[in-house]
């Protein structure tokens, strides 16, 4: 399957049932988009978590920092629509010992305008969320 928004290819994982809440939908994993990182619902994922290194090294090999990292970038489209779960899931990944806005930095500094939300400002307006 290919990315509804640049065609690229998709990475598909699930969601553990208590990160559900945070995907739009009711499906029980979801994919992210290895050119553009936008995040789709996914009916049919994989059992395994796999390795989101592949989409950039600065995402952390932890399962339970890497998936509420993905879902938080998929979710940055809409500051003012997610405000509350972009909040939980900062925490979340702050709670596994990982700095989600210094992810941001190097996701922005590896994916830049073929992301499809600018993560550079998008992380300068978490920083005034926190």
């Amino acid at each position: 399957m290919s990315c509804l928004d640049c065609g690229g290819d998709l990475v598909s994982f699930p969601v553990p049932s208590d990160l559900q809440q945070y995907l739009p939908g009711d499906a029980p994993g979801a994919s992210v988009c290895q050119s553009c990182l936008t995040l789709q619902p996914e009916t049919e994922p994989p059992t395994a978590v796999p390795d989101f290194t592949g989409l950039d090294s600065s995402i952390p090999d932890n399962d339970d920092a890497a998936v509420p990292l993905v879902l938080l970038v998929g979710l940055l489209d809409s500051l003012a629509m997610h405000r509350a779960e972009i909040t939980a899931l900062l925490e979340r990944i702050e709670r596994e010992g990982v700095d989600p806005l210094l992810v941001l930095d190097r996701l922005d500094a590896s994916y830049g305008e073929a992301a499809h939300v600018d993560l550079g400002r998008r992380r300068r307006q978490l920083e005034q969320l926190l």
